[in-house]
């Protein structure tokens, strides 16, 4: 997604940040294979992890979440705002299914993490097609 957005110039116009509803990985890198995979594809993943917090719910207009499991564990930190809007990922494929998930390949071979990123890159787009209709408004 960053990539996506520099490319699209509007990198002083939308910040993106990462973090799990766990804190169980709170520090560490992208798992290797991940990394591997990426790093196939031009993409340098540094980013540590960390945990979403309620700060998060003050910096942040729209919370982008894998899964059903997710979106739980954000709207239990959400609670009653109206703000932030939650969406899962590949809401924003016109290719997925309804109610489509991102898969979690760690218990997998690597070709689920390419799976795992082509469905990424492919929502990616939308969602950023998404936000620059919301900016030209």
């Amino acid at each position: 997604m960053r990539e996506l957005v520099a490319r699209a110039g509007l990198v002083d116009r939308i910040e993106l940040d990462s973090a799990g509803t766990g804190g169980w990985h709170a520090g560490e890198l992208a798992d290797p294979r991940t990394r591997e995979a990426a790093r196939r594809r031009g993409i340098d993943l540094v980013h540590r992890a960390r945990q979403f917090t309620r700060a998060d719910l003050d910096r942040f207009d729209l919370v982008i979440v894998m899964d059903a499991q997710n979106a739980g564990n954000v709207a239990r930190v959400v609670g009653e705002r109206a703000q932030p809007i939650v969406r899962t990922l590949r809401s924003f494929d016109p290719t997925a299914e309804p109610d489509a998930e991102v898969p979690d390949p760690y218990s997998g071979g690597a070709q689920g993490f390419e799976e795992v990123l082509d469905m990424c890159e492919r929502a990616c787009a939308g969602l950023l097609a998404h936000v620059q209709r919301d900016l030209a408004r």
